[in-house]
């Protein structure tokens, strides 16, 4: 018995989706272009030259996802902002070592491409990269039927970033009396939504909130992560920055000494940024400790930049003229002892 003739479509995979998503996202990435773009999208390498104003150019990548923020993306059917998120939290890590962000690599996978969505997915990507000035040159959307259920994806965003090897920032030189500024963040970012999540399930729909932080309350919790770039980009040309920290997953607790000398600590004072909506309402109804909030979610602050005292209003002033809502948040100490806490809260 002769077998029926077997496509590529025939087994999960849409070639002519596939051709349909990069003719789609092309324009969106070309309005990314910047200088050093030499080849984008298309080739099977992206080709890149490093701006020749870089004397001695050191090259710093980070590489992140958006992690479960994803399943509210699927349930809301909210899929253009995700891109942002996937954006911001590689471009805002390779920040805080001084790099200036160059140019972005996405990879999108699904069981069965939907065209549509993909396209807004990408979307967001093209404007996290306008935002964050880099340009989006290449990526890669596999399609792999069997791998996610109907109606999923993965996402994974890689970024690299050029630093002047004399200007790279290692908060070695933070020392006792230096201001800690904190940066307004727009959420919960893409960190702790397995927490958020089962806040909201628990919670049940007929007892969310209407509305959160001047938003609907879907729009409160999806709000994308925000990207630090152009504004700290700016006060670093200006300023003497001594170490920035970008407040992912692990919150202030755990971020902020990756930054910091052994020999000091940094003593936050919560009340001069205060609790966000969001944030309140996430700790009421999850009963969330005041210390499990602060190693789970960046509680309202986003980035923390580390200066010496005599600058920290000069900076602040860079920075809101910028758009930045910022406040300085607390101080360095010297550390007690090794046993002692590297991040210590006043309330």
């Amino acid at each position: 018995m002769q077998k029926t003739p077997l496509t590529y479509r025939d087994a999960g995979v849409d070639i002519d989706a596939g051709d349909a998503l990069v003719d789609a996202i092309k324009p969106l990435a070309r309005r990314t272009l910047r200088d050093g773009v030499l080849a984008g999208i298309g080739g099977f390498g992206a080709l890149f030259e490093v701006p020749k104003r870089y004397r001695e150019p050191v090259l710093v990548s980070g590489t992140d996802g958006v992690g479960t923020k994803l399943k509210l993306a699927f349930e809301w059917d909210r899929h253009d902002t995700v891109g942002i998120d996937l954006v911001a939290m590689s471009v805002n890590d390779v920040l805080v070592q001084g790099a200036e962000p160059l140019f972005f690599l996405d990879y999108f996978a699904c069981g069965k491409l939907a065209v549509q969505t993909a396209t807004q997915v990408i979307g967001g990507v093209a404007k996290g990269c306008e935002q964050a000035g880099c340009a989006l040159i290449g990526g890669e959307t596999a399609e792999m039927p069997g791998m996610y259920p109907a109606g999923e994806y993965d996402l994974a965003g890689f970024a690299v970033g050029a630093v002047e090897k004399a200007g790279i920032i290692d908060g070695r030189s933070i020392a006792a009396g230096d201001r800690v500024i904190g940066l307004a963040s727009s959420g919960a970012h893409s960190n702790g939504y397995s927490l958020v999540r089962k806040i909201i399930a628990r919670s049940g729909p007929g007892e969310l909130p209407t509305t959160l932080d001047g938003q609907d309350f879907r729009s409160a919790v999806m709000a994308p992560t925000r990207i630090y770039c152009k504004p700290v980009l700016k006060a670093l040309a200006q300023h003497t920055i001594k170490g920035m920290a970008h407040i992912t997953g692990g919150g202030l607790s755990e971020n902020i000494p990756r930054v910091l000398p052994e020999n000091v600590q940094c003593v936050l004072d919560p009340s001069t940024w205060g609790q966000t909506e969001l944030f309140a309402w996430l700790q009421r109804e999850g009963g969330v400790s005041d210390e499990e909030m602060r190693r789970t979610f960046n509680c309202g602050v986003g980035f923390v930049l580390i200066v010496g005292a005599d600058e920290a209003e000069a900076v602040l002033a860079t920075l809101r003229a910028e758009g930045e809502t910022g406040w300085v948040i607390g101080q360095i100490e010297s550390r007690p002892s090794a046993e002692a806490h590297q991040v210590r809260y006043t309330a």
